[in-house]
């Protein structure tokens, strides 16, 4: 059964909690969450008023709940929720974290004494980042996401395929060039200002949502704020659970979370790896009469052509191999992947990649059980 089929039978958990974060966390069932997302405070440390050349106040971070009286008290307060995060978490769940230069590098020193394995650390690098407005410094642009797993030898998800189809086709790279937190998404107070100083855009989480979990999973913040990580979730049809102390960033959160509207189940299937699909070996399209001793199979552009045999190995002048190793043989390289390489001529003349075939026997496999 897929995890959309299971999803299909749970209701969605949509939580709130009121509270610190460690206590909170500490009354959740242990290994209850398949993914953990933190903004937690960045300690910035900010002296004094900052504010842009004309003398306008700059609506920056001066939240008492982002001030700490020393390093020491931060990491005290970084190892208490982290050490929480990782009691309620699976063995096969990962935990993203967000920071700045402020805090990031204390925090990944911590993550790692507590028995988390760094995945990735991904840069979010910001298209429209705030100007230094003083001239003293580069302009901070970006910051640090780090993924973890829960330890060095524990699995966890890994969306490859769906973010490489995201991506038109193409690896997605570590760092994700996204706009901040702008327009009609970011929320506002009375007299026009951030209701929440470090709101981060949904784009953001539905990467992370997409990438490292899957429909019906749990989802924890432990520091929820005005619920971007709800609405994505919700969105994706994922389960969530938010915890926060200011009522005012949860009443916020609510409105916002109740007016997004979820994904229809069909639209959350994702491209699947090839790992998911049985196995069909070559030899088969040659049992199944779809390709006969004799065929001619062609690379690209007709470069090369090769004959094939009654075992499936193929001849292309004086060399010979299986569909990989003849295919890296005529190419040059040390590997390649024949079910795209080598192609055959279809009813209208035109070369299509063996692969077809593949997917064809695949399909019958699926949908009528039929054995390769």
């Amino acid at each position: 059964m897929s995890s959309l089929q299971k999803s299909r039978r749970a209701k969605t958990r949509e939580d709130i909690v009121r509270g610190d974060c460690v206590r909170a966390m500490d009354a959740l069932e242990a290994n209850s969450v398949d993914l953990i997302f933190a903004d937690p405070p960045y300690n910035l440390q900010l002296d004094g008023t900052l504010r842009r050349p004309d003398h306008s106040r700059v609506d920056g971070v001066d939240a008492e709940w982002d001030k700490f009286a020393s390093f020491e008290e931060y990491d005290q307060f970084t190892r208490a929720w982290m050490a929480s995060a990782r009691r309620v978490l699976k063995k096969n769940g990962s935990l993203w974290v967000i920071g700045s230069y402020h805090n990031i590098f204390r925090i990944g020193t911590i993550l790692q004494d507590l028995g988390y394995w760094i995945l990735n650390d991904v840069v979010w690098r910001k298209a429209n980042p705030m100007p230094n407005f003083r001239g003293t410094r580069f302009t901070n642009a970006h910051e640090t996401l780090i993924w973890a797993s829960y330890g060095e030898k524990t699995p966890y998800t890994f969306n490859y395929h769906a973010l490489k189809t995201f991506n038109e086709d193409v690896q997605m790279r570590s760092d994700w060039i996204l706009p901040l937190c702008t327009g009609a998404e970011r929320l506002k107070n009375n007299d026009g200002t951030k209701l929440h100083p470090t709101q981060k855009p949904e784009s953001l989480l539905y990467r992370i949502l997409l990438a490292s979990s899957k429909t019906g999973d749990l989802v924890l913040d432990p520091f929820f704020g005005t619920g971007t990580t709800g609405a994505a979730a919700k969105r994706l049809r994922r389960s969530f659970i938010g915890i926060e102390e200011n009522p005012e960033y949860i009443k916020a959160a609510k409105k916002r979370i109740k007016d997004v509207k979820p994904l229809s189940e069909g639209d959350l299937e994702l491209t699947a790896s090839e790992r998911n699909h049985p196995r069909i070996p070559f030899g088969v399209l040659l049992e199944r009469g779809l390709l006969t001793p004799g065929n001619r199979l062609y690379s690209p552009q007709k470069r090369h052509t090769a004959r094939l045999r009654a075992d499936g190995s193929l001849v292309c002048d004086d060399q010979t191999g299986s569909i990989h190793s003849l295919g890296a043989q005529v190419q040059g390289t040390a590997s390649c992947n024949g079910w795209e390489f080598w192609h055959f001529k279809g009813s209208n003349g035109a070369l299509q990649p063996i692969d077809m075939l593949r997917k064809r026997i695949r399909a019958q496999v699926q949908t009528k059980g039929v054995a390769a």
